[in-house]
């Protein structure tokens, strides 16, 4: 009987902008792909509706919260948008395992920040002081695959030849 596999924890993951690591972050959100149900009504038949698969859409930009440091990077990216200068860059987030290897991945592609929000200050407080980047992106380019050695690899080996002989 093979052991138990336990779900991945929700609170170890990294971020990558053009495949390196963007620094800590304390939430994601945006996550989300929707199908679009489009209805059709077939003439005479009254009992049922037809409900087939439209396009993909995203109904959410990605949604970066993490502690405000005197790291520029992010804050300097959004800041090239505002002056007009919109940079799209891909952006991964990956999903670990407790022992820190990587599991799953979504990548997005063409993402370029279109908000940012500041932390919340309080005098009374000692709570980390949160900043928030919001990213519209193309959308989903790959779906999250299985992770080497997971048991879930097809190794492939094309090595045989066709031979077809047409003859008139």
């Amino acid at each position: 009987m093979p052991g138990r596999v336990d779900p991945f924890r929700s609170y170890n993951f990294a971020v990558e902008v053009e495949g390196l690591v963007a620094g800590g972050f304390s939430e994601v959100s945006g996550l989300e792909i929707d199908i679009e149900v489009q209805q059709y009504r077939e003439g005479g038949v009254n009992g049922f509706i037809h409900q087939r698969a439209g396009p993909a859409k995203y109904p959410s930009n990605l949604i970066f919260k993490r502690g405000v440091t005197d790291s520029k990077v992010l804050w300097n990216w959004y800041w090239d948008v505002v002056q007009g200068t919109i940079n799209r860059k891909n952006v991964s987030v990956l999903l670990m395992d407790e022992s820190g290897e990587e599991r799953l991945r979504w990548n997005f592609e063409q993402a370029y920040p279109v908000k940012w929000a500041g932390p919340g200050l309080h005098a009374g407080s000692n709570e980390v002081a949160i900043e928030t980047l919001e990213l519209a992106h193309k959308g989903l380019i790959s779906s999250p695959a299985p992770p080497s050695g997971s048991g879930f690899e097809i190794d492939v080996d094309v090595t045989a030849v066709l031979t077809v002989d047409v003859s008139l």
